[in-house]
Formats: structure tokens, sequence, C-alpha cells
């Protein structure tokens, strides 16, 4: 998921630089959502991995 959230960027920087600012606006935002729901998705699954693993007792 990060990978296409940076994949969007890209094409956002690319498509401002040539003036097409309706397609940079519109990739930019998918690109910003894509990072933040990666960024919960890996919070949400570290919190998990960390709570099972102390329920094992720990090691």
């Amino acid at each position: 998921m990060l990978y296409w959230s940076a994949i969007f960027f890209v094409i956002a920087l690319i498509s401002a630089v040539f003036g097409f600012g309706g397609l940079a606006a519109g990739a930019a935002d998918i690109a910003k959502v894509l990072f933040f729901l990666f960024i919960v998705l890996f919070v949400i699954s570290f919190l998990v991995s960390l709570f099972s693993r102390g329920r094992r007792g720990g090691a």
C-alpha cells in the first residue's frame, strides 16, 4: 500500500510539472488517503502483534 501511495505521489508530481492541475490534485489526494490508511493499518497491526505476544508469555 505504501508502494501505491508513492506511485500516486510521483504521478501527481509529474502531472503538476506538465501543467495538469486537476490530475495532479486527484493523484495527490489518492496518495494522501493511501498513506494515512497505511499508517493506520500499520499501527493496528503493531498493537495487535504487541498484545498477542504479551498473552503468550513474552519471548
